[in-house]
């Protein structure tokens, strides 16, 4: 069947224009002015919605195998579809940790089954990301985006050094979470004003920047290619803008909840705690000032999905970790694009641009490229409700707020994987 999809504006080269689209055959055909109709094709009535290339997650958590009462690959990534994503790299924190290509064929298998989008994984760095021995990254770097520990910093210096000179004679990224244990001192939310008034245990930003400065080092060293997950603070962006103009291969992330909210956003509630906290509206300011001038890469969700009860324990003793694969456009969109603070093109390049090209992801909207997008209509608005999400994951800081931005329709595949309704009005005949 080949798909027609009609009066939209497709982000091409960097900008927007209004044009329409042919799918084929699982691939691009056409696209421009005038596209032709047949009468079996289905087509699709955009109204000026944009298309923009499947936006592509580098930090996303399904939670299969082990904790399918958290997420699984089924929900997690038909949430992903109904968010504009069409590309994840899922993260390795699980049972059994992919530390292995037999541990790894585990997940690999839930993928296959059951996954509505793209998924690629990362490999563990250390066997059961304990941090003492490194991983099989020989077996397993056929299968997986890169490696990484997330959920834990390798607190080793010696360990992570082998890690990035076997991930470098692979060509493989490592995908670093940068946080030294040994500064937490018990601490769940940002060491500012409201840990401080509040009476709570603060995580100082030194645990998270004193790791990335540890780690450029070894990657220059190494000259493995190094990517640095969550940034969350004002001094991980400038070491990274040092160690870029000094020629390291280095890219990093951040998430939306660190572009949007601070720690004067915070709640007594669970949804407010994910790791790293949410810190000052300097180090806010610093991430925008960084995704400006391309110091920070890209923008990742750090979906992290849990149980209702796990999120229900209030701030100090709930689990860290939001969900954000449905909401990220929207939140980011009417909070930076409607603010003027991010023009819609930088933000379709940091969500779906950038973070292809690190991770050699194909290119899409390109003639005989596979049909991978999505479809948003940015007049439209609705309530964030948590209850709606297909996600199993409800805990999210962006609850009750109304946004802009919502995603008709997501190509991934050659073919339709998520759709409202609301675009195809039958067939022309």
């Amino acid at each position: 069947m080949a798909y027609v999809l009609q009066g939209g504006k497709v982000f091409c080269g960097g900008i927007c224009s209004a044009m329409n689209l042919r799918v084929e055959h699982g691939q691009v055909t056409a696209f421009g002015p005038i596209v032709s109709i047949s009468p079996e094709d289905r087509v699709f009535y955009l109204n000026g919605a944009y298309i923009f290339p499947g936006f592509a997650d580098v930090h996303t958590h399904l939670r299969e195998p082990g904790f399918s009462y958290k997420e699984t690959v089924s929900s997690g990534t038909r949430a992903a579809a109904r968010g504009g994503f069409t590309r994840l790299c899922a993260m390795p924190n699980l049972n059994p940790v992919p530390d292995s290509l037999e541990h790894l064929q585990v997940q690999l298998e839930l993928i296959r089954s059951d996954a509505v989008v793209h998924v690629v994984p990362f490999g563990a760095l250390t066997v059961g990301e304990k941090g003492q021995t490194v991983a099989d990254l020989e077996s397993m770097a056929p299968f997986v985006a890169g490696f990484s520990d997330d959920g834990k910093g390798v607190q080793s210096p010696a360990r992570m050094e082998e890690a990035m000179s076997r991930a470098a004679a692979l060509g493989k990224i490592v995908s670093a979470h940068c946080e030294d244990e040994s500064l937490l001192r018990g601490g769940y939310i940002h060491d500012g004003t409201y840990a401080a008034v509040h009476g709570h245990r603060g995580i100082c930003s030194e645990s998270e920047w004193g790791p990335v400065k540890r780690d450029l080092a070894l990657a220059r060293k190494t000259g493995v290619k190094y990517h640095v997950c969550h940034v969350s603070c004002k001094e991980t962006v400038d070491l990274i803008r040092r160690a870029k103009a000094e020629g390291i291969d280095v890219t990093c992330e951040t998430a939306p909840h660190y572009l949007l909210l601070t720690e004067a956003d915070l709640q007594e509630d669970g949804r407010f705690k994910m790791n790293p906290p949410l810190r000052t509206e300097a180090d806010r300011l610093a991430l925008l000032e960084g995704l400006a001038d391309g110091t920070v890469d890209m923008i990742a969700t750090d979906h992290a999905p849990h149980s209702a009860e796990e999120k229900g324990r209030g701030l100090e003793h709930s689990l860290m970790g939001i969900s954000g694969l449905e909401t990220a456009f929207p939140v980011l969109y009417t909070g930076l694009v409607r603010t003027g603070e991010l023009s819609v093109e930088q933000l379709v390049h940091g969500m779906a641009v950038a973070p292809r090209r690190r991770f050699g992801f194909e290119p899409v909207l390109e003639i005989g490229a596979p049909a991978e997008f999505c479809v948003f209509d940015l007049n439209a608005s609705f309530r964030v409700d948590p209850a709606r999400f297909l996600s199993q994951g409800k805990s999210t800081p962006f609850a009750g707020q109304e946004v802009f931005g919502v995603c008709r329709l997501t190509f991934c595949g050659g073919k339709p994987v998520w759709t409202d309704g609301t675009l195809e009005q039958g067939r022309r005949m």
